[in-house]
């Protein structure tokens, strides 16, 4: 069965509910659910439960780490090179590398040292503070299968790894994850303070926009308008910040269930993956029926990244995850782990990567094989 609803169109996804002040409030989103077709995702996974599984209060992190993580990290390297198998003849490590360069000189070039020196230095400390750069050659991988070039694609790219940037520097302000640590270094509130932090990130935020308007090259004006508004949807009160809130209006709450779940998630992480993918789809050319079947693709990986993220969370330690790990069991935060258990979540993970690729399979294989190794990447990264 499939996971991906066939609709091109958006639909109303169901009402999802968050507690405040003790009332419960209905919100609604016009993002549709990548994978439903009319059922959650729960309906596919035999034998989940949709409470939790495990009280993290109750439960040391090291407790969720069990004898049997050595053999299960094995199966999970064999995986790995099975799936990587697939696309033998395409050189993933030197496409990484190259596009990391690329993506890491022309960020370095957009966001200069300048005045006031503050602002820009805060800017310039997270947006450059290394990172995978997976959303920026999500957009080049895109742009690319449509016959567009690596300079096309990059003001794009930029633009979705300075509002990904942003949304990190926010999420670990005291007021929201209240996290010490990014990318193996001090977040950024740590070394600016809370209120640069903040108007840091804003500046990034408005100036990816400005990026996209005054340095995409060789690109219909009608092509970046849509690039602008499908961006701005994304990030929005109906995306990225629909997601967040959600999630922090779900702190404390004992019952949370996998759909409430799915929200935050496709919501909070997954839309800036589709994003990604659909910018550069749009810049390369793409037409709308193609642009559908990158978007579904992109919708898989987008929740895939997070389900692989939970798991990570509980079985790697912050110097592996360059960042504090634990932390969501610290806070009680429900994941995919906690109310599916481990195994039931890289089940799942699997099932959500065979579903992204499976919408690539009528395009050029040569071409689409680094959005293929991208996803097996997301799926099987160990940071």
């Amino acid at each position: 069965m499939s996971f991906v609803n066939s609709i091109t169109t958006w639909v109303p996804a169901q009402s999802i509910y968050c507690l405040e002040n003790g009332r419960s409030s209905s919100m609604r989103s016009n993002l549709c659910h990548p994978l439903k077709n009319q059922l959650p995702i729960s309906f596919f996974l035999s034998g989940t439960i949709r409470k939790p599984i495990f009280s993290c209060s109750r439960l040391s992190i090291s407790a969720i780490i069990t004898k049997e993580q050595t053999q299960e990290e094995s199966e999970s390297k064999s995986k790995k090179e099975v799936a990587f198998s697939s696309t033998s003849s395409f050189d993933f490590k030197a496409y990484m590398i190259g596009k990391a360069n690329s993506v890491n000189k022309a960020l370095e070039d957009a966001v200069l040292v300048r005045e006031p020196l503050k602002i820009h230095e805060s800017m310039r400390y997270s947006l450059l503070a290394g990172g995978k750069r997976v959303r920026p050659m999500l957009c080049i991988a895109a742009c690319e299968l449509f016959g567009g070039t690596e300079s096309v694609a990059m003001p794009s790219a930029c633009a979705v790894e300075m509002i990904h940037t942003m949304s990190l520097m926010h999420d670990d302000l005291p007021c929201m994850d209240n996290d010490d640590l990014r990318r193996g270094k001090p977040t950024n509130h740590k070394v600016f303070g809370e209120d640069v932090a903040v108007l840091a990130g804003d500046a990034l935020l408005a100036f990816a926009f400005e990026h996209i308007a005054t340095a995409t090259k060789g690109v219909s004006s009608e092509r970046i308008v849509r690039v602008v508004g499908e961006l701005a949807k994304c990030i929005g009160s109906e995306g990225l910040v629909a997601g967040q809130v959600v999630d922090v209006c779900s702190e404390g709450i004992a019952d949370v269930g996998l759909e409430h779940l799915e929200f935050i998630h496709i919501h909070k992480t997954a839309a800036l993956l589709e994003g990604s993918v659909v910018l550069g789809a749009i810049v390369g050319g793409a037409n709308d029926e193609q642009i559908s079947k990158l978007r579904k693709f992109a919708r898989c990986i987008g929740l895939l990244f997070q389900v692989v993220d939970d798991i990570l969370d509980v079985t790697k330690s912050s110097q592996e995850l360059g960042k504090t790990a634990g932390k969501d069991l610290v806070a009680d935060k429900v994941t995919y782990p906690k109310l599916l258990g481990i195994d039931k979540s890289r089940e799942f993970a699997e099932k959500l990567n065979r579903e992204a690729q499976e919408q690539l399979a009528e395009f050029d294989p040569e071409k689409a094989a680094p959005l293929i190794a991208l996803a097996n990447y997301i799926a099987y990264r160990d940071n």
